[in-house]
């Protein structure tokens, strides 16, 4: 007899939606920065702190939105951020200046990572211990599919009905998401957990524990070096690997698919194993980015790696994900929050490194370089943080 498919709760797929109208705002304003400079009469670098300022503040919401918020009834924060969600794409689609735009991705932002922080902590709520880490990666899906489908989605109807009817569109799918929260998300006690923390400074001591720190850390470098190989993958493939222009969104297209794909089963294995998942999915990546570097001229070669990079790249998510809200068991939801704030910092330290290789004119490859050795990096401290870990009690898997 086949093995039979287990039945997720349903609630998992209304997070997941709200993880998807997140996830458009972050990466469908991408496509659309070339419309907005050009109408509000800015430059290109001015109109990129539409992208940055949004990634600042996502990881400043992820901490200090989580820390104010962590003691009340899950739902009716999960509920207040979609509100604050669709209020700032609307003031974002119906904005007449620049900084007024510029308040709406601040105030949508700081949203996200409380969002996926708190979502998390109710997803793994909501199924038995040895499905929790599949649960994260559903709501994750969301996420994944908006990495997909964000560029092309924001690009197609902002050239087709104008750059603001895309922020329209995406407060339309945050009240769906609303919506869909309200409905099947079931109602949950307000506090972490019945013994634990009870006030704000107490929420904080969970960050007394190492493993919390190494769990952090590990998100950091470990996604920052799959952004730092990712954020200038268009100029190595056109001018190293020579694709033409008009090629680039379909290889990019598999990279998502490739990052929908490793989301699915880092979850599964991750709850399996979830040493092994986060050392096997991380020590992948950095063998594909070595390799992507030296093959990087030849074309059905970068296509591969580029498919591999989705694949391992985002498959650790969940497991990090759980990782860190194992051993912050008296805090789950704000550590949650800062651990979603450390993928938005390891972006930036990513594309920070590769950046800066590329200004010192060591070619299009050395992002491939350097973000194999953040990869590396991440790669020590979870070995350091696996052999600490055998000094103290063990979290059950």
């Amino acid at each position: 007899m086949g093995a039979t498919i287990p039945i997720m709760p349903i609630a998992l797929y209304a997070l997941a939606l709200g993880g998807f109208g997140i996830g458009l705002t972050e990466f469908g304003t991408i496509g659309l920065l070339p419309q907005i400079g050009s109408d509000f009469h800015i430059s290109a670098a001015t109109a990129g702190y539409l992208v940055s300022g949004y990634a600042i503040s996502v990881a400043f919401g992820g901490v200090f939105i989580t820390i104010a918020v962590t003691k009340l009834e899950r739902k009716k924060v999960l509920l207040s951020l979609m509100t604050l969600f669709v209020v700032g794409n609307f003031i974002s689609g119906v904005a007449h200046t620049f900084s007024i735009m510029m308040v709406g991705r601040v105030v949508s932002a700081l949203c996200h990572g409380a969002f996926f922080g708190i979502g998390a902590v109710v997803a793994t709520d909501l199924v038995d211990q040895n499905k929790k880490a599949r649960a994260v990666s559903i709501m994750f899906t969301g996420l994944t599919v908006a990495n997909v489908l964000g560029v092309p989605f924001g690009t197609w109807i902002g050239q087709h009905f104008g750059w603001r009817s895309t922020f329209i569109t995406i407060s339309g799918i945050g009240i769906a998401a609303f919506l869909a929260i309200l409905a099947l998300v079931p109602i949950d006690p307000p506090h972490d957990s019945e013994s634990g923390p009870r006030t704000i400074r107490e929420e904080l001591q969970v960050f007394k524990q190492r493993q919390v720190w190494y769990s952090l850390f590990i998100t950091i470098f470990g996604f920052g070096g799959m952004f730092g190989g990712f954020t200038y993958i268009a100029y190595t493939l056109t001018k190293v690997t020579h694709f033409a222009d008009s090629t680039i969104p379909y290889i990019l297209f598999l990279f998502g698919i490739g990052i929908f794909i490793g989301n699915y089963f880092g979850g599964k294995s991750a709850d399996k194993n979830l040493r092994a998942t986060i050392s096997g999915y991380l020590g992948g990546l950095l063998v594909i980015l070595v390799i992507f570097a030296i093959t990087a001229a030849n074309k059905p070669a970068s296509i591969i790696c580029i498919f591999l990079m989705g694949i391992l790249g985002f498959a650790p998510a969940s497991a990090v994900q759980t990782r860190v809200m194992r051993y912050a068991k008296s805090a789950p939801t704000l550590a949650s929050g800062a651990n979603i704030a450390s993928f938005n910092i390891g972006n930036t330290i990513g594309a920070s490194a590769g950046g800066f290789l590329i200004a010192q004119k060591f070619g299009y490859t050395s992002p491939l370089w350097s973000a194999a050795v953040i990869t590396a990096i991440a790669l020590v401290i979870f070995y350091i943080a696996d052999r600490d870990e055998k000094n103290i009690a063990k979290p059950a898997r």
